[in-house]
């Protein structure tokens, strides 16, 4: 349960061994840079906005181009590739991907170019196959699809709207153009349109095609030289030649899938480099030296001041951080705990001066989150998936392990509480033993099933709710305390401590407690009296102290009895872990509804096959419905219930100066 302690290291070395230090330094992965100097007369930053983004060109090149072998030539991936993580490959093999980094850049941008030459083809194929489209109306004519005469005649085609008739046609011509003689012809008919061919005098041509084009004539779009059968097969014939293109291109491009594997390595490779280029141009340069300063964490802080001093002519000074200094947030806790810092990081990483939640809340977490499940048969399954998954794949990325491990604890905590409630499966035994063998067997519950005393598993609920809001409350406490606020540790903690002890006190002999909790509780007389007490000097101890910055007494008290109004708060936060009994009682009553429906087919053959499709299907559903729900819930808890009482978060995360790759890991180096 810690925030990591972080210094800072500046690095005063000779520009010589700039690259050899940043290298080091990005391979180590433990500096974030953060400069405490700007550039003055003597030292000044290198421009290198130019250089950054031909290597980030250069990746987004492989990118591309591993993007495309992807769509020509799939790799062969398994359902878990997911979790397999990033490549681990050697020194050596990085170093030669680096010599054959120029050749690589071709072969990218020949897939790219290939690419785009597939696209073209694909475009043509599909003006082809329009222009062949467009040519069957015309396919029964055998005269080329183009304006012809002869010395005195002339012919021309076109459309006009659909339903229209040659009769119609003539009827047009005879009164926008009585003095014009044209033959018409048929050429082919649809529903929308009909494809006509006009055969008239030379100078009658621009009248008759007046009168046509009032009644919706247009000449078509396309002509062409030859008979439109035979340009049909010309057209076709391209087509076939594209096609042939297109499969000589997709041959091309998975033969160059064999660089797959290098690509990857070049992609990271300028990746890495164009890292390493943006924060040189943010260091500090004189004409023969170079700074570079940030934040480190302790641990690590002297092991790379005495490395590089030993190895270079240069200076490493480690100091702490000042005052009002807002350092980087590294949560380093025990290795169940270490599972839930997603948890708290998607919350927000405490900042300076607050505690780290983690450990405490990881116990709460798992607690909760197996309450809310409660199942022994789906813990089992959820425990044991999530370990196989991580002991098969040791390369996962960090928080991929880091959840499927939060889920292991989980899946151990429902077993527990499983067994506890009795709950394998719903009921199945007690279905399967009477459906199949005639007799009702039943495991006992170790302690008690909630579908049987629902006011039992409730008023347990509320009283783990009280626990984790008291431990939330004690913690402020405990900060309080440690920074010396005593004052504040007694007005803001001690006395909601007494009044919520004594208001518990007060309602436990009570006869509501007594009907939810269906016992009496009988307390001897000075104890009543001894929980009235810390009740009324909470309260009024709320009232006189919660506004004393305020120098106003009536606004002082006005302020004090708003803050006492906050006990309803308190309420509201206690009653919100019935979600404990609902999300629990949810799981078993959902469980039992499908072994009931199972339970009602006949005892033959077909029944025990749908039996075990219903029981496997339907139980699967509700493992998964519920064990989102559990963990949206148990989520809740931490983040409104319990972190509301100490914990504002905020802070900002670590992010060092390191080799950031998508595709593969180096052998890590380590201090020699």
């Amino acid at each position: 349960m810690a925030v990591l302690k972080m210094q800072r290291i500046s690095i005063c070395a000779l520009k010589k061994d700039r690259k050899a230090i940043l290298e080091k330094l990005q391979s180590l992965g433990v500096l974030e840079v953060n400069h405490v100097i700007d550039e003055d007369e003597d030292f000044k930053k290198m421009d290198t906005a130019g250089q950054r983004m031909g290597f980030e060109k250069a990746a987004a090149s492989a990118d591309q181009a591993l993007e495309i072998l992807e769509k020509y030539a799939p790799e062969t991936k398994s359902m878990f590739a997911s979790l397999e993580g990033k490549k681990l490959i050697d020194p050596a093999e990085e170093q030669q991907v680096r010599e054959e980094r120029r050749e690589l850049l071709k072969t990218a941008k020949a897939i790219y170019e290939l690419d785009r030459e597939h696209a073209e083809q694909l475009a043509n194929i599909t003006k082809l196959t329009n222009s062949i489209e467009s040519l069957k109306p015309w396919l029964a004519l055998d005269v080329p699809l183009r304006p012809a005469d002869t010395k005195r005649a002339g012919m021309f085609l076109g459309t006009m709207p659909g339903g229209t008739t040659v009769e119609a046609v003539y009827g047009i011509l005879a009164e926008k153009a009585p003095e014009a003689e044209a033959d018409v012809h048929l050429i082919f008919s649809e529903q929308s349109m009909v494809y006509l061919a006009v055969l008239c005098l030379k100078e009658d041509i621009p009248a008759v095609e007046e009168a046509l084009r009032s009644a919706g004539f247009a000449r078509p779009s396309q002509t062409w030289e030859d008979v439109p059968a035979v340009q049909k097969e010309k057209l076709e014939q391209q087509i076939a030649a594209c096609r042939e293109k297109i499969a000589g291109i997709e041959k091309e491009i998975k033969s160059l899938s064999e660089q797959r594997g290098k690509l990857k390595i070049m992609a990271d490779y300028y990746r890495v480099r164009a890292d390493k280029y943006t924060v040189l141009g943010s260091l500090p340069q004189s004409e023969r030296t170079f700074v570079i300063s940030g934040y480190i964490p302790q641990c690590e802080a002297q092991h790379v001041a005495d490395y590089l001093t030993g190895r270079y002519d240069c200076m490493a000074d480690v100091e702490e951080l000042k005052e009002d200094e807002e350092a980087p947030v590294i949560l380093k806790n025990n290795p169940f705990s270490q599972n839930m810092e997603g948890i708290v990081d998607s919350y927000g990483l405490p900042h300076k001066g607050e505690l780290d939640p983690t450990t405490i809340m990881s116990f709460f977490y798992v607690f909760f989150f197996g309450m809310m499940l409660s199942d022994a048969a789906y813990g089992a399954i959820v425990a044991l998936a999530c370990g196989v998954l991580v002991l098969k794949f040791p390369r996962m990325s960090d928080g991929m392990k880091k959840s499927l491990k939060l889920f292991f604890y989980c899946g151990l905590s429902t077993l527990v509480w499983g067994i506890l409630f009795g709950g394998y499966f719903g009921n199945i035994v007690d279905v399967v033993s009477e459906k199949f063998f005639g007799t009702a067997m039943t495991v006992p519950a170790l302690w008690f099933i909630p579908l049987n005393d629902p006011m039992k598993l409730l008023v347990y609920s509320l009283l783990f709710g009280v626990i984790h809001l008291f431990v939330g409350l004690g913690i402020k406490g405990y900060m309080c305390l440690r920074d010396g606020k005593v004052m504040d540790f007694f007005c803001d903690v001690v006395l909601w401590f007494l009044l919520l002890v004594g208001l518990i006190l007060m309602l436990l002999p009570s006869d509501i407690f007594a009907s939810i909790a269906q016992t009496n509780i009988v307390f001897p007389g000075w104890l009543n009296t001894t929980a009235k007490a810390l009740a009324v000097i909470g309260a009024v101890g709320i009232v006189l102290m919660s506004g004393r910055d305020n120098k106003n007494p009536a606004l002082r008290v006005a302020l004090g009895a708003y803050d006492l109004y906050n006990i309803t708060g308190w309420l509201s936060d206690v009653l919100s872990y019935s979600r404990l009994l609902a999300l629990g009682l949810a799981t078993g009553v959902i469980a039992s509804v499908i072994n009931q429906m199972g339970s009602m087919l006949p005892n033959n053959v077909v029944g025990v096959i749908f039996f075990i499709v219903i029981f496997i299907v339907g139980h699967a559903l509700n493992l998964a419905i519920n064990l989102l729900g559990a963990y949206v819930h148990t989520n809740r808890l931490q983040f409104v219930e319990f972190f509301g009482k100490f914990y504002e978060g905020g802070g900002r995360p670590f992010a060092p100066f390191k080799e950031n790759t998508k595709y593969t890991d180096v052998k890590e180096e380590t201090l020699s």
